[in-house]
């Protein structure tokens, strides 16, 4: 048994997000044990190879993240967890709207034939 760490999961946070565990093969380390390192790294900030030696071994818990990760582990996790969030807050599970402005989604088409032409030192406009 090790001792606890700030970032470790809850009962009731492990409950939630063990569901979406099933089906992942059996291996030697318990997967909330490799989620806590995983959160642990992420919270502290700390290197890998930093990882406190009462959790599980380094490259156990790299394999793990990164299969995760490739799999898309991780986005369906933070999905689940946004759905509830939002049920518990009395909205609807999924957005209604959204908000795109001219300040998150930059366009190109106007901008693909301007530029500066550094070697003739003068600005372009539609190819000149």
């Amino acid at each position: 048994m090790r001792k606890k760490y700030e970032t470790d999961l809850t009962d009731e946070q492990w409950a939630e997000i063990e569901p979406l565990f099933i089906g992942m093969r059996k291996r030697k380390w318990e997967k909330r044990e490799l989620v806590n390192a995983v959160l642990y790294l992420v919270k502290t900030g700390c290197q890998w190879r930093n990882l406190p030696h009462d959790f599980p071994p380094v490259f156990t818990v790299h394999s793990f993240y990164r299969l995760a990760r490739l799999s898309g582990l991780w986005d369906r996790i933070l999905q689940h967890l946004v759905k509830i969030t939002r049920e518990k807050a009395g909205r609807n599970a999924e957005p209604s709207y959204a908000i795109i402005d001219s300040q998150s989604v930059k366009t190109t088409s106007h901008n693909e034939k301007r530029g500066y032409d550094w070697g003739k030192k003068r600005k372009e406009e539609n190819g000149i």
